[in-house]
């Protein structure tokens, strides 16, 4: 029982298989990846879109703590100046701080920007790659559709086609009826000359029509001799005559 499950479950998938590869037209499976790669490409994209911005971000941030240090650097320098060592010692610790946050920024805007150029770089490629698709889907898509003419073209010469095998049948179908009509008439002309078959369209029987030509044919011999006669009584009066 297993075995005839594995058989029936691959003779159905067999026949899947031939139905969808009859459904599936190559033009619309090379666009859809075709699709796909230019969506992913698109990610890429805004990948980069995504790091250029969040290195402007922190690039902004640092101009604010530069600004920020500038500023304590100044107070402590006034602080210092006014006698007041403690607020200098506040300024700069402050300013230290600063200074190691600004630090940070730019070890993060380093890693996005080697980040920036990897994405860059993947994009080119992935880009050259999807170009190069384009370029190969088109030429595969012409050389199908060229092929699939020539098929077209090829069946409808030969009378492969389906279409064209229907029409086939059907012309040799015709020409069955027409020899077996041709055949029963011919049939049925020899039986009525025969006399096998009797003509409806024709008053009386086969046995009258016989009898009938019988009585005409002695009827044309009574005429006949007695237009002779009449000939033949003729000459006699002319020779009377003379």
């Amino acid at each position: 029982m297993p075995g005839l499950m594995n058989r029936a479950s691959t003779v159905v998938k067999a026949r899947i298989s031939k139905l969808l590869d009859r459904a599936e037209d190559p033009s619309i499976t090379l666009d859809y990846s075709y699709e796909k790669q230019r969506e992913l490409l698109q990610n890429v994209k805004r990948g980069v879109a995504d790091v250029v911005t969040a290195k402007k971000r922190l690039e902004l941030q640092s101009q604010k703590l530069e600004q920020e240090i500038e500023k304590l650097e100044t107070q402590a320098r006034q602080a210092l100046s006014a006698g007041r060592e403690d607020l200098a010692r506040s300024a700069l610790e402050r300013k230290a701080l600063v200074q190691q946050q600004l630090q940070s920024l730019d070890q993060q805007g380093t890693a996005l920007e080697a980040q920036q150029e990897k994405l860059i770089e993947a994009e080119k490629r992935l880009s050259a790659k999807v170009e190069a698709f384009r370029t190969q889907k088109e030429t595969i898509k012409a050389t199908y559709s060229a092929a699939e003419a020539q098929v077209k073209i090829g069946e409808a010469a030969s009378g492969i086609g389906e279409e064209m095998a229907d029409t086939g049948l059907a012309i040799e179908r015709a020409r069955d009826k027409t020899e077996q009509m041709q055949a029963r008439a011919a049939a049925v002309d020899e039986l009525t000359a025969a006399g096998t078959l009797e003509d409806f369209t024709e008053q009386g029987t086969s046995l009258d029509r016989e009898l009938a030509q019988i009585s005409a044919g002695s009827q044309v011999d009574e005429e006949l001799a007695r237009m002779k006669g009449e000939l033949g009584s003729g000459d006699t009066k002319k020779e009377i005559e003379q």
